[in-house]
């Protein structure tokens, strides 16, 4: 079953990721037009899930506004009438046409609802779940939207990891603030040890055509996981990151040579 997706609702789309995930915006500019709102559409669902559990104190209603989301998702997988919605009727309709896992978005999904409440996660591996619910099946989900060959699912899945980790670096100061207790191990050593494991997962991959426009949304990944291994207390001190011009500056190169990473 379809609804008519209009370029209204992808504009919408658009609009939400370049007012709150500029990163994300710029890099899907890299992509080839036709592919453009393919991108606008997944990072705005990605927004929707994320932002649930932090527009609201009360935990019930974070729970519902996700549960909203799985309901979506489920209902995609049934192949029932797609929702009238902004983002759920192009997501419904690009999930159909790039077969994008419905298992993966629902993983989504329940990953964040460790960010409804305060407890720590269980332990590293729940943690590194977590990032490979949200970040890695983002980054697969993307990839295949644009055409990407399965034989590189792993790297690209990998890839999509590490650049969760390098933005969960980047966020720690502020989740802390929000009073959440972002690792396990909260040791400069063990931060140094997580990036260089999330680094040496960093792997090159070719042919991936179209594809490469959305690896490019990590396109910092390597340059904070790298500022992480020669200084970890920067993590602490909220000092990651490249400065706007560097980050425009490096975004252009990888576009202009056509790299993925």
């Amino acid at each position: 079953m379809t609804t008519e997706v209009t370029q209204d609702m992808i504009q919408s789309c658009a609009a939400q990721v370049e007012w709150a995930d500029i990163d994300r915006f710029k890099s899907a500019m890299t992509a080839p037009l036709k592919f453009r709102g393919d991108l606008m559409v997944l990072y705005a669902f990605n927004l929707e899930v994320a932002r649930a559990p932090w527009v609201t104190k009360e935990p019930m209603i974070a729970e519902m506004r996700l549960q909203w989301w799985r309901d979506v998702v489920e209902g995609i997988d049934a192949d029932k009438a797609p929702r009238a919605h902004e983002v759920a009727t192009p997501l419904d309709a690009l999930v159909r046409r790039a077969c994008i896992s419905c298992d993966d978005l629902d993983a989504m999904i329940s990953a964040r609802r460790w960010d409804i409440y305060k407890d720590a996660f269980e332990d590293e591996a729940h943690f590194d779940r977590y990032l490979t619910a949200t970040g890695g099946n983002l980054m697969w989900a993307a990839a295949k939207a644009l055409g990407a060959p399965r034989i590189h699912e792993k790297a690209i899945r990998d890839f999509g990891y590490a650049s969760a980790l390098a933005r969960w670096f980047q966020a720690a100061p502020a989740l802390e603030d929000a009073g959440r207790i972002p690792f396990v191990d909260g040791r400069a050593d063990t931060f140094r040890d997580m990036a260089a494991v999330a680094l040496d997962r960093l792997k090159p991959t070719r042919n991936l055509g179209p594809a490469k426009a959305a690896l490019r949304a990590g396109w910092q990944t390597k340059k904070i996981l790298r500022q992480v291994i020669i200084d970890p207390t920067k993590v602490a001190n909220a000092q990651l990151g490249l400065s706007e011009f560097a980050k425009s500056r490096s975004l252009f190169f990888h576009s202009v040579l056509g790299r993925a990473i």
